[in-house]
């Protein structure tokens, strides 16, 4: 059993070590975990005592096998809590992760297994990010950022780098969603802006947009 902050500090590295393949440091995880660095080195202490995760002085913290499982398990069940309360509660998916950040430290297994079945063992949370399996297995989309496209490309939209309720109102306001078809049109040089078509409208978006939403090239 861990401690709340404990999950929350091996789900944050679990996030970061997809960018720090060689190790996630401790600055690093200050700055995700809004801390300071002198509270991230003592709780790395505590989670290598426990041989959750790894850590050498100027190579950074990764998870052990240990703390990797105990990551994915917290994820799973984050990713479960937000389809729960979009698609039985009315949740909309600007409201869900906070909700989901307090519901994802229920110790029960038999309610998240019961919970995943009840919701029919759906693959994606309603940003698109997979769900671990009972066993911490979940697939890979095959996807790329927006802001990566060539002008001509099409794509359809999968995901969200930005889950904030800020983002997501600014993608509701501009009908943006998942499933929605992308054509690149244009791309401005200078602040790398770019003119997309959607649903026979075009629009423009700014770079900050397009490198948050995870497009499948068609």
């Amino acid at each position: 059993m861990f401690s709340l902050s404990e999950e929350n500090y091996l789900k944050a590295i679990f996030h970061l070590e997809t960018a720090y393949k060689s190790g996630v440091s401790t600055n690093a995880l200050a700055e995700e975990m809004q801390t300071k660095a002198s509270s991230v080195t003592d709780m790395v202490k505590r989670l290598s005592d426990k041989d959750l995760v790894n850590y050498k002085k100027y190579q950074g913290v990764k998870l052990s096998k240990a703390g990797k499982k105990a990551a994915i398990e917290v994820i799973r069940k984050h990713r479960l809590w937000e389809v729960f309360l979009v698609e039985k509660l009315g949740f909309n998916w600007d409201e869900v992760h906070e909700v989901a950040e307090q519901l994802e430290h229920i110790k029960s297994e038999k309610l998240t297994n019961e919970l995943d079945k009840f919701l029919e063992f759906p693959k994606r949370d309603p940003h698109g990010d997979p769900i671990p399996d009972a066993q911490g297995n979940f697939s890979v989309a095959n996807r790329v950022l927006l802001a990566d496209l060539a002008i001509g490309e099409t794509g359809i939209c999968v995901g969200v780098k930005d889950s904030s309720a800020e983002f997501l109102q600014y993608l509701d306001k501009n009908d943006i969603s998942l499933g929605k078809e992308m054509e690149v049109m244009e791309k401005e040089d200078f602040d790398k802006s770019m003119l997309i078509k959607m649903e026979g409208k075009k629009l423009m978006i700014s770079n900050q947009i397009s490198t948050n939403l995870f497009i499948k090239t068609v």
